[in-house]
This record gives C-alpha cells, sequence and structure tokens, in this order.
C-alpha cells in the first residue's frame, strides 16, 4: 500500500473524530453581539462538514408561491456557471478546479473533506447547451476540451469563455448545438500549479467593447508569497479586441460575481 494512501486514510479516521463542534443556537449568532465559542488551542480543529447527497426521486427543493421549478438536465459533471443566449438555449459550466499538486498536509485534508462534501466531483471541462424544445429539454455538449472553464459572454457572434488560466473565444452561430472550432486566445491570465482561487468570472461591458475577468487570490493570508499574488485579488480589463490588458479593480479576495449596476 503506498504511504500516500496510508496518510490519507489516517487522517480521515482522525477527521472522523473531530467533527464535534461549538453547538451554539443559531439565534444567538447574529446581532451586533453575536456569542462566540471559547478561544481554543486544537491539534485538529473541529470540522462539521455537511455530506453530499444526491435529489432522491422525484424530490424537488421547494420555491416561493408563484414560481414553478422543474428539471431541465441530468448527468452533469459539477456544473458552476450558466448562460443564458439571446435564443433562449441556456450554456452551462461543467468544471471542476485543476488538480493541485499534494505537497502539503494542508492540501491533502482539504481533498479528503472536499470530497466528503460533494466538492470534489470530476468537472467535465466542457459546456453543456440546454435547449427547450416545445416543453422538453434537449441537452447537447456545445463545447469540450476546455481547462477549468467558468465565466462565460456572448459578443455579437462570439463567444467567450474564461479558462482557469486563459480567456479565449468561439465564433458563434445562433442555433448551432455545437461547436468544434479550435479556441482562440485572446489573453492569458493568472494560473499554474497552485491556482488557489482557480474560477475566472466574466462579464462584458454594455457596448461589448471590454471584458471583466474576476481573479481570485492565491492564498488564504499570502502563504504561498507575494509573487503568486501577481494580478490576483483582482478584477482584469481586457480589451475584447487587442487583448490588452489592465487592473480595473483591486483587494477584492474571489470576485466569482459580476455584474453591472443597471442604473449608474
Amino acid at each position: 500500500m503506498k504511504k500516500q494512501t496510508l496518510i490519507a486514510m489516517a487522517l480521515t479516521a482522525l477527521l472522523a473524530g473531530c467533527d464535534s463542534g461549538a453547538q451554539l443556537d443559531p439565534q444567538k449568532q447574529t446581532g451586533p453581539n453575536p456569542e462566540l465559542p471559547e478561544a481554543k488551542n486544537f491539534f485538529m480543529p473541529p470540522m462539521q462538514v455537511p455530506e453530499g447527497v444526491p435529489w432522491k426521486q422525484g424530490e424537488m427543493p421547494k420555491v416561493a408561491q408563484g414560481l414553478k421549478i422543474e428539471k431541465i438536465a441530468e448527468n452533469l459533471k459539477h456544473p458552476r456557471q450558466v448562460l443564458t443566449l439571446p435564443n433562449g438555449d441556456v450554456l452551462v459550466a461543467e468544471s471542476n478546479g485543476p488538480a493541485k499538486p499534494t505537497t502539503r498536509p494542508k492540501q491533502l485534508i482539504m481533498g479528503i473533506v472536499q470530497k466528503a462534501s460533494g466538492k470534489g466531483g470530476e468537472g467535465g471541462n466542457r459546456i453543456t447547451l440546454l435547449r427547450n424544445v416545445n416543453g422538453k429539454w434537449e441537452q447537447h455538449v456545445f463545447i469540450e476540451n476546455l481547462f477549468s472553464p467558468f465565466g462565460m459572454q456572448l459578443i455579437g457572434n462570439t463567444l467567450y469563455v474564461a479558462n482557469a488560466d486563459s480567456l479565449v473565444k468561439f465564433p458563434y452561430q445562433e442555433g448551432q448545438t455545437e461547436i468544434r472550432t479550435p479556441p482562440q486566445l485572446v489573453t492569458d491570465l493568472p494560473g499554474g500549479p497552485i491556482n488557489h482561487h482557480w474560477t475566472k468570472a466574466l462579464v462584458a461591458s454594455p457596448d461589448g467593447s471590454k471584458l471583466y475577468v474576476g481573479i481570485g487570490s492565491n492564498s488564504n493570508i499570502t502563504e504561498n508569497g507575494i509573487g503568486a499574488e501577481y494580478h490576483r485579488a483582482a478584477v482584469l480589463e481586457v480589451d475584447a479586441a487587442s487583448g490588452a490588458t489592465r487592473l480595473y479593480a483591486t483587494g477584492l479576495r474571489n470576485p466569482t460575481g459580476l455584474q453591472w449596476e443597471p442604473q449608474s
């Protein structure tokens, strides 16, 4: 048995005994004076990790009165972002973070916790297209062989996709159900072997001339060194025509949702 496997088994057993965290009244956790647990030193801090459980057959979430919910897709591989196209088609980016080198106990423990909670599922590295035809939803593999795609934006007849390490574009024709044209690089984005916050959010300017990419920090407390934070924890402005970039906003830990304020 490999040494890494033995370490993982030992950590799993250790984590199993570390889920007895402080039991506090949720009603006392808000307001100006929340009740906080007493500070303690732990060899392994208490963790209460929710177990990833799929929906049962016929089971549905409850929605507010006046709203409706229905199943429109299945067998998606870690869906993360959606984009509704002008013709009503829906694009779904299926991805999980790129594999990271497991060289520290922290990374090994994080992997075990993510797997237990259902967040460690394999990503599809693709975009799926969903189309409603006479009340029935079709499902098509739209673009394959991407690298942890997240943000998507359509400008005219060009579809932009933000991979974990690059912004690329594809020619788009309304109504098509797949794109097999190779991607064209617009600009590289901060990536690398660690790529702590790997998701790259994407939004276009109202006139379509610029793209804004949300890029998270490459650490929690700069534990990977300040050099790993170049152009990170920021929103990057990209010229759609030339690919030229500049820092638009900085000091943002992980800007994963970007939208325009509709009035100002």
